[in-house]
């Protein structure tokens, strides 16, 4: 990975609607320098994706999101890439992360419901084979997600008055 590169992904980061011709004034670059570092990148599954942040609580639409704790057992010659693999393959599912400590995975799911996500997590997560354990937590509001917060705190605008 070049300097070069990590600094266009660091930009695109920020603010991946920059196009090529900002990158190259930002970068002090050409552009064709920008777009052929951004298509190796593309094409080597560095950048796998281009992503829009949503605050969901500014939308006319419930969503409930869900961090499930999992304990498994891992599978001889496998270790946890297979049970992890069953588990991201449902729809529901937005995350899944190998965990260091009390537990193995960690579940991001999203769903219209409470009771929606108790019907995956009773119906579908618990009953594969290898899950030891599951713990749900609800996210009941996001203050801050991939660096952006939400909504900043509005400044005390009093006059200041000292004895």
């Amino acid at each position: 990975m070049t300097e070069l590169q990590l600094r266009i992904l660091e930009l695109l980061k920020e603010d991946s609607r920059r196009d090529a011709a900002l990158l190259a004034t930002m970068l002090d670059e050409s552009e064709e320098t920008i777009r052929a570092a951004i298509r190796e990148m593309e094409d080597n599954n560095v950048i796998v994706k281009y992503a829009t942040v949503v605050n969901w609580s500014k939308v006319d639409q419930e969503k409930v999101t869900a961090l499930i704790e999992v304990q498994i057992t891992p599978e001889r010659g496998h270790g946890f890439d297979a049970i992890a693999e069953r588990i991201y393959l449902y729809p529901e599912v937005k995350s899944v992360y190998l965990m260091s400590g009390a537990y193995d995975l960690q579940v991001e799911i999203e769903g219209k419901s409470l009771r929606e996500i108790a019907s995956f997590v009773s119906n579908k997560l618990s009953t594969l084979e290898r899950v030891l354990s599951t713990k749900t937590f609800f996210i009941l509001k996001k203050y801050k997600q991939d660096g952006i917060i939400f909504e900043g705190r509005e400044g005390d605008h009093r006059m200041v008055v000292s004895p």
